[in-house]
């Protein structure tokens, strides 16, 4: 039962709260006028972060590496900004050098073919090259003399494949793909040789440059001994050479193949490449530089049906 005493201290009570609450209205208010605005602000600002962060996807190496490269200039397609440079003088007879967007050349006008094709193969061109479809557009080179170039009539019906030597799978845009397809980037190849074994290799090279980032390749063809074939007047290549420098490992070797159907994926080191085909293909290493030996994968064909 609630006394006299228990309503008495319950009335002061109330009459303490009574004067308590407009200091708690006041503070009420201020903390309404003031804090609050603030604090909403606050947690939309944060909202906004989150909205751009979630707007605003992390950078897609994909679609980096599929937009075309800036075009390079010519000293960027090769090791130190040095062209490979010709010892055996044979060969620098009519000898031309072309350049194009992404590959350079020396031409011979007496073979009608590349001396060296070379590359500053990158993965962004690879990913550019895998999204275009192949347009073949062979065409003799209008930069050259007529009585120093290859025409399309001298491989027609040759037996022979128009091999590339800077490959069309390289290239990241369609001015590049046509250049590859310039007959000053092309040799007379074995059709077997050029669909399997070598197609192997320019796909390991592809690989090997989307692991490593970059790569430098000389490609070329090899004129040994005396008994050379022609096909109209282009000189058939009895080899055919994929020289891979690494900048990143700084170590280098080649591949080296026969011209021929049942040809062997041989690796062979810088210097003795140079010293078969009578070029130095890396005048910016050192003898020692070139020493160092590049791990190239081994290749492996299928077996052709058309193979005896």
């Amino acid at each position: 039962m609630r006394t006299y005493a228990d309503n008495k201290s319950m009335r002061k009570r109330k009459r303490g709260s009574a004067k308590m609450a407009p200091s708690l209205i006041c503070h009420f208010i201020m903390f309404k006028k003031f804090v609050a605005p603030a604090f909403v602000l606050a947690s939309l600002l944060s909202l906004g972060a989150c909205k751009r962060d979630a707007a605003s996807p992390p950078p897609a190496r994909v679609q980096t590496e599929a937009r075309a490269p800036q075009p390079q200039s010519c000293d960027d397609h090769f090791v130190g900004g040095q062209a490979p440079r010709v010892t055996n003088p044979k060969l620098d007879k009519a000898a031309e050098p072309l350049c194009f967007n992404v590959f350079s050349v020396l031409h011979s006008g007496i073979t009608r073919t590349p001396l060296w094709s070379a590359e500053h193969l990158q993965a962004g061109n690879i990913a550019a090259a895998q999204e275009l479809s192949r347009e073949n557009s062979f065409h003799a080179e209008s930069r050259l003399p007529a009585g120093q170039r290859a025409e399309l009539a001298d491989y027609s019906r040759s037996g022979y494949d128009r091999g590339h030597m800077a490959p069309n799978g390289d290239m990241p845009d369609r001015d590049s793909q046509r250049d590859s397809f310039s007959l000053a980037n092309i040799v007379p190849q074995d059709g077997e040789n050029n669909r399997n074994l070598w197609a192997g290799i320019e796909g390991a090279v592809r690989k090997m440059a989307k692991k490593e980032g970059d790569l430098y390749v000389v490609t070329g063809p090899a004129f040994l001994g005396a008994d050379l074939k022609k096909i109209g007047n282009v000189l058939v290549p009895t080899h055919l050479y994929k020289l891979v420098y690494s900048p990143r490992q700084r170590a280098g070797a080649a591949w080296f193949v026969e011209n021929t159907a049942d040809a062997k994926a041989n690796v062979i080191p810088i210097p003795e490449l140079e010293r078969i085909i009578g070029i130095n293909l890396l005048p910016a290493l050192s003898d020692a530089e070139k020493e160092r030996v590049l791990a190239l994968p081994e290749i492996h064909v299928k077996p052709s049906r058309n193979r005896k």
